[in-house]
């Protein structure tokens, strides 16, 4: 069985802090370039610069909400399933949606104003190219690249009762834990308005109804002719110990950073599945 270095911050105590890098020592993260996306502990740095209130939790490599939830899942956060989708011109969407939300792609794509056979997952080079993560990967954290910019982000709107959410900060052997306010705090200063949906509405589309998410489709196609993610030396971020055991999993947590309170989040391998039962399956 893995064990997962994580717990739940309210159950560790901080290092000293002369277990820390002085501010004045601590390198700054270098400024990733257009060829190359932000690093976890670029991305972590700018959530500290933001203050936003985060928790990092370590565990092995995981590539479902299953996998995830067997290192995370007793901590109490809201797990979540993370789909980058395409719609016949090439654009691209990312859906981030709670772990037992039902997405059916065929509404959501009526309700975008594409037909029912609009939206279809998008090829692993889309990933590398555009998000700029690795299978397993797919997170809203993602938008901060440059590359990603013309890509959309649909929020499940159930994030914003959830008092703690899961999502991979770029790496998916790493959950960071935030809510909502602070997501979307996050996504505001990435020049990312959030876009919250209930997916589960099934709303009539026709001559009288027009499609009620049309304004989220995206203006333009990403330019991928971007390089794949390299891999930097890591950051000094906070480091914090004294672990909780849990039923199965022994946790240890890595990082928490100081600022307003936040929310949870999961990864979803991309498929080809073209329906819902599909696609939870393989999440």
């Amino acid at each position: 069985m893995a064990q997962a270095l994580c717990s739940h911050p309210r159950n560790r105590d901080a290092l000293s802090d002369s277990s820390r890098p002085s501010p004045s020592t601590r390198p700054p993260p270098p400024s990733p370039s257009p060829a190359m996306g932000y690093t976890k502990d670029q991305l972590l740095a700018r959530l500290q610069e933001l203050k936003v209130d985060f928790t990092c939790y370590d565990h092995p490599v995981v590539l479902t909400v299953e996998e995830q939830a067997r290192h995370v899942g007793h901590l109490g956060g809201a797990l979540s399933k993370n789909l980058l989708l395409k719609d016949k011109k090439h654009r691209l969407y990312v859906v981030s949606a709670l772990a037992e939300t039902k997405v059916d792609m065929k509404i959501l794509s009526q309700r975008l104003g594409l037909g029912k056979g609009g939206l279809r997952m998008a090829p692993e080079e889309n990933l590398l190219q555009v998000l700029q993560v690795p299978l397993g990967c797919v997170t809203p954290f993602a938008l901060i690249n440059e590359s990603a910019s013309a890509v959309s982000l649909l929020l499940d709107k159930g994030f914003k009762s959830k008092q703690t959410c899961y999502f991979h900060p770029l790496t998916n052997d790493v959950t960071i834990a935030l809510n909502s306010s602070n997501l979307d705090k996050f996504l505001i200063s990435i020049g990312k308005q959030p876009a919250h949906v209930n997916f589960e509405d099934a709303p009539a589309v026709g001559k009288d109804s027009p499609p009620d998410l049309a304004h989220l489709v995206p203006s333009a196609v990403p330019n991928s002719s971007v390089q794949p993610v390299e891999n930097t030396t890591p950051t000094n971020v906070p480091h914090q110990n004294n672990v909780p055991k849990a039923t199965e999993v022994k946790a240890k947590p890595k990082v928490q950073s100081k600022g307003p309170e936040t929310s949870q989040s999961k990864v979803d391998k991309p498929t080809n599945a073209t329906s819902v039962e599909n696609l939870v399956n393989d999440v």
